[in-house]
């Protein structure tokens, strides 16, 4: 008996006349009013019986079931709230993509940290789960971007040990199921065919038990009730082998997908005509899919077992299409001919919306996090319209769906997905040799290419597993992609990365230590403040000073720590570092002080007013960037300094020279307009409302309240110093861009007296340019260019007569001695030459049919060996022989080689040899 059984025994289930049993097929617990059932109801159990027969009073689009079913729970007491964005990076720092409505109130309000932003609450939040990639367009069900809509609420236990941010029941298991079934009937489902499955939830280090909704073959609705966290002592044991006990907060977790309701409203043969009617009839036409009365038949037959061909419950996808084909009574390759242009169809339609979701969102692509993601998907997506036959411009397609979807900036989601695609074309011409040269490979071990190498293929130069089968299969070289390959290539790259955890434990004093009063957010302005030594604490590198109060900023945000002194009456102490741990700001010193002085404490305060110019400056050219290049511009990284600063943009191209000038001219508007920069410390659920997760472009403060710096229109959070005004940053001078990695791309600035020093030292430059070449400033460019491209013909001319030259000696005019070498003559000769000098005069040798053997003392002794076809000799082991007599080495292929070594005396004696060489590297 499963140790959660007593906690699906609600009161509600009694009072309706539920009954619990446990499937005849699968043996899963499940609650049901039908006291004749036998099954649990969810395929493979059972076959979709809702297409062609809802069961819903009304037919609903997407926008009529969600207001449907927020209203109903706005009716209910529920507070209705806006979704939260796609990039659940925004505001988490575990996590890259939103797969789920809870994913927005974790980990602060699920923790009871901070409080809900209503409680209880109803939502309608747009996700995206990479997992599921392989199964879209299969199953009939699958959608990578869906909108869970959902209800919560959020609970504590009386007898909790904390304080937390709510307090009380709202509501537990019974209300929830209770509110499901009464969803259900405002519908007008019979609740008799709603089934309950018992499938206790474990996710993250919480568990709970949880309850999936089924209703005509379908899952419609799972209730998860998180109210466990894992502990090696506790009491249940769960479905993933760890131990669990109660926490102080439980949690409703509720999850309708809106896609699966508005389908079953329908009754449609799959979710997607339901979803994307328009999208799938565009794409069918333009690729000219056309089925017979007969056909449309079958796929439609074929569409209530789709069920069976989920990837993460069948044997393979081969063998679950065989098992419907047998049960349609047709040929498998008969039905997969008609099914996979079709489901190709499909998924291109549910990839087009994933990627709406994504660019419309703000996310670039690029080669990490989810902007990796969001190339994986387009790069799928336009594969497989390549394999249908769909020609439409793949930005086309995504616009569709970013105008149902109400974006706003569709422009440049458009130039997002031209760029990509423009890039993909590139990366497929390099990557195709290297998968042609990796078949060859393993065709001559006589062995598959493995799906380690298929990944790697994919994720270095994005070939698909079909081009490699492709191709593989032109040098008799076998592939066996699995069937969830896009599940496993996601999987290595949906992750934000494990945080590092310090394991080492301080102090026992420092735990008992209060936190430092943070006087540098009263008045960033001041430099001077007295305050006592709380504690001293040696290190191997110094002390750690800590104080009651301290103005000394610590570093952080990119930021970094104040330096200056602390003075008592008999000593002074320079602070070269400020660190900031738990609250506690260290204070970092080559000399101790006493526990209980009294101190001065001086920061350095022109290196603060410098790094209070560049921090304000920082989110001046962000807010410039976005108003420049587009809404889609975040920070990916930043680092303040005293000589300039830098801040990592996410943008998909390079950053021109004409959109330096651009931003630097809206920069140094805002410091012209000398508007004050101000804080403010409001509840984040209120600043989140009115701003957006944008305020979080430098990283994700804790805390109910935090910090709001205000510089113009641009509000971010951040605890970094300011300026008191926009003007007192002084001048803005970009002084270079780069591109960091794809994707990401860097600006260098300078600010204030430093951007003054920096155009300075580039006049400067300028300046002793013109000198050098007798002209005017204004005149280096031009001049600069007429003698680069004098050099360039320069150095053809001295190219062409090197290959005149070279010519003449394999014509007869060098003097080189002759030797026979088996069937073939060769040409030992020294010519004191640079490298390109012999490498001519090689290949003009073996044009003539000779073989070369040319040795030079021009930089230390150096050899080139070119052999023609078909004469036997290795030119790598003759390199390699001769390089040797020089104190060196070498080699290369066959037919080329080259190498050398220090002795130069050595480089006749050599070539004297080299006859003989030849002659034994021939016979072995």
């Amino acid at each position: 008996m499963s140790e959660l059984e007593e906690e699906y025994r609600l009161d509600y289930f009694e009072e309706e006349g539920f009954e619990r049993k446990e499937c005849s097929k699968c043996g899963a617990h499940f609650w049901t009013r039908d006291h004749d059932r036998t099954t649990c109801g969810e395929p493979p159990c059972e076959d979709y019986s809702f297409i062609d027969n809802p069961g819903f009073d009304d037919e609903y689009s997407l926008e009529e079931m969600r207001e449907t079913f927020l209203s109903f729970f706005e009716e209910h007491d529920h507070e209705r709230i806006d979704p939260y964005p796609v990039a659940a990076n925004r505001w988490r720092d575990d996590v890259l993509l939103t797969q789920a409505s809870i994913y927005d109130f974790q980990p602060l309000v699920t923790s009871g940290e901070t409080p809900p932003p209503a409680n209880p609450l109803t939502i309608s939040q747009p996700c995206i789960r990479m997992q599921d990639i392989d199964n879209v367009g299969k199953t009939g069900r699958h959608t990578m971007a869906f909108e869970m809509m959902a209800h919560h609420a959020f609970n504590t236990r009386e007898d909790a040990d904390e304080e937390y941010a709510y307090e009380g029941e709202v509501y537990w298991k019974d209300r929830t199921v209770e509110l499901c079934d009464r969803f259900f009937d405002s519908l007008g489902v019979d609740l008799e065919e709603v089934i309950y499955i018992e499938d206790p939830w474990v996710g993250g280090g919480n568990a709970g038990p949880a309850i999936e909704v089924i209703f005509r073959g379908v899952e419609l609705a799972t209730l998860v009730f998180m109210s466990m966290e894992q502990d090696p002592d506790g009491e249940y044991e769960m479905k993933d082998g760890n131990r669990y006990s109660p926490m102080d907060t439980y949690i409703v977790d509720t999850g309708y997908g809106l896609e699966r309701w508005t389908w079953v409203s329908q009754g449609t043969p799959t979710v997607y005509e339901a979803v994307y009617p328009d999208a799938i009839e565009f794409l069918k036409d333009n690729a000219g899919l056309e089925y017979t009365d007969e056909e449309e038949a079958l796929l439609h037959r074929a569409s209530k077992l789709a069920g069976y061909m989920d990837i993460d419950e069948a044997e393979d996808m081969e063998t679950a299409r065989g098992d419907i084909a047998d049960r349609l009574d047709v040929d498998r390759e008969r039905l997969e001919e008609l099914m996979e242009p079709l489901e190709d169809i499909y998924a291109i339609a549910d990839h087009c919306r994933t990627l709406a979701y994504m660019f419309g969102d703000g996310i670039v692509p690029s080669n990490v996090g989810t902007g990796y993601l969001a190339r994986m998907v387009l790069r799928r997506t336009k594969r497989l319209c390549d394999n249908v036959g769909v020609d439409a411009p793949l930005d086309e397609l995504v616009d569709m769906q970013a105008e149902r979807l109400e974006y706003e900036n569709r422009d440049t989601i458009r130039d997002i997905v031209r760029n990509e695609v423009e890039k993909y074309r590139e990366t497929l011409e390099r990557g195709g040799r290297r998968v042609e040269q990796l078949a060859r490979e393993y065709a001559e071990r006589g062995e598959a290419i493995p799906t380690t190498e298929l990944i790697e293929l994919y994720d270095s130069h994005g070939i698909q597993p079909d081009m490699v089968e492709e191709i593989a299969s032109d040098v008799g070289a076998d592939v066996q992609v699995p069937d969830d390959f896009y599940s496993l290539v996601a999987e290595r790259h949906d992750t934000a990365g494990e945080l590092e955890v310090d394991e080492e434990s301080e102090d026992e004093r420092f735990e008992d230590l209060p936190k430092t009063e943070k006087l540098y957010y009263d008045d960033q302005q001041r430099t001077q403040f007295e305050a006592v030594v709380l504690d001293v604490f040696e290190r191997e590198d110094g002390y750690d000073v800590v104080l009651d109060q301290t103005m000394f900023y610590p570093e952080g945000g990119g930021q970094p720590a104040d330096r200056g002194t602390l003075s008592t009456d008999e000593t002074t102490v320079d602070v070269r570092d400020v660190q900031i741990d738990d609250d506690v700001i260290l204070h970092r010193t080559d000399e101790p002080l006493s526990k209980g002085e009294f101190v001065n404490g001086q920061i350095d305060a022109t290196r603060r007013r410098q790094l209070m110019r560049h921090h304000t400056a920082t989110h001046v050219i962000i807010h410039s960037a976005r108003q420049v290049l587009g809404e889609h511009v975040r920070q990916a990284g930043a680092q303040k300094g005293v000589e300039s600063s830098r801040i990592d943009l996410r943008h998909y191209e390079r950053i021109s020279r004409e959109d330096v000038k651009r931003i630097e001219r809206v920069a140094n508007g805002i410091v012209m307009e000398n508007t004050s920069v101000s804080q403010e410390w409001p509840h984040r659920h209120e600043a989140e409302a009115e701003h957006g997760f944008d305020l979080y472009q430098g990283g994700i403060p804790p805390g109910t309240n935090i910090r709001l710096i205000h510089v113009a229109e641009d509000v971010q959070a951040c605890g970094g110093t300011h300026v008191a005004r926009t003007g007192d940053i002084g001048a803005i001078k970009i002084r270079s861009t780069e591109r960091v990695q794809d994707g990401v791309e860097r600006i260098t600035f300078a600010a204030g007296d430093a951007a003054i020093e920096a155009t300075q030292r580039t006049e400067d430059a300028l300046y002793e340019a013109a000198d050098v070449l007798d002209v005017s400033p204004e005149e280096v460019p031009e001049t600069a260019e007429r003698f680069f491209e004098e050099w360039k013909d320069r150095g053809k001319q001295i190219e062409d007569l090197k290959e005149q030259l070279a010519a003449a000696r394999a014509g007869g005019g060098g003097g080189g001695e002759e030797v026979d070498v088996g069937d073939a003559t060769a040409v030992v000769q020294r010519i004191d030459a640079d490298m390109d000098e012999l490498r001519a005069t090689a290949n003009a040798l073996v044009d003539d049919g000779k073989i070369a053997v040319l040795g030079s003392g021009a930089d230390g002794a150096q050899f080139v060996v070119a052999v023609p076809d078909g004469t036997g000799v290795n030119a790598g082991e003759v390199v390699g022989e001769l390089a040797q007599k020089v104190g060196g080495g070498g080699g290369g292929p066959p037919d080329f080689a080259q190498g050398g070594g220090p002795d130069v005396e050595a480089l006749d004696d050599a070539l004297e040899e080299a006859p003989d060489v030849l002659r034994q590297v021939l016979n072995a």
